[in-house]
């Protein structure tokens, strides 16, 4: 398994038992310091690494499943990140995310939209207008996805995406 963007490591406490051993990467030195205290906790074997999902150094085919968890709003090249994804998955292996993106309501882009420059500086390059399931789609065949609002946060940050994607057995 490998999760993008791993953060601070907060997911590790939430793999189920049968996961034994994890691969996890992000990009931030910082986060690498402040995930130390989860990777040496953790239940499962953690192999983390400071690295960018744009340019993943495992060979094709490596892993059954990728987890990304509010992660893909901020990576610069997302279609790069995607492929990648997509490449070290194995035939019939399966993409997990949760992220936030672009609303589907028209109004709410528009706002999106303008506010995106500025978001991108205060919160690390985020982007407030991605969408997700048009990224996802683009790289994956098969994609089940649920789009919804979370009831406390504003609508213009809390449009969020939650799906499988399922690399193809070709």
């Amino acid at each position: 398994m490998l999760e993008i963007g791993s953060g601070t490591g907060l997911n590790l406490a939430y793999y189920p038992d049968r996961v034994q051993k994890i691969t996890t990467i992000d990009v931030n030195p910082g986060m690498n310091a402040l995930a130390q205290k989860r990777v040496q906790a953790a239940a499962i074997a953690v192999n983390h690494q400071v690295l960018s999902g744009e340019h993943l150094p495992m060979p094709d085919n490596s892993f059954d499943s990728v987890v990304s968890t509010w992660t893909l709003c901020s990576i610069a090249n997302i279609d790069q990140a995607l492929n990648e994804i997509h490449r070290v998955l194995k035939p019939g292996g399966k993409f997990f995310f949760v992220e936030h993106g672009l609303s589907d309501n028209p109004k709410l882009q528009v706002w999106q939209n303008r506010l995106t420059p500025v978001q991108k500086v205060l919160a690390d390059g985020c982007h407030l207008n991605r969408n997700i399931r048009q990224l996802v789609e683009k790289q994956f065949d098969i994609v089940e996805i649920e789009q919804f609002y979370a009831d406390s946060l504003p609508k213009i940050i809390g449009y969020f995406y939650k799906g499988v994607a399922t690399k193809g057995l070709a």
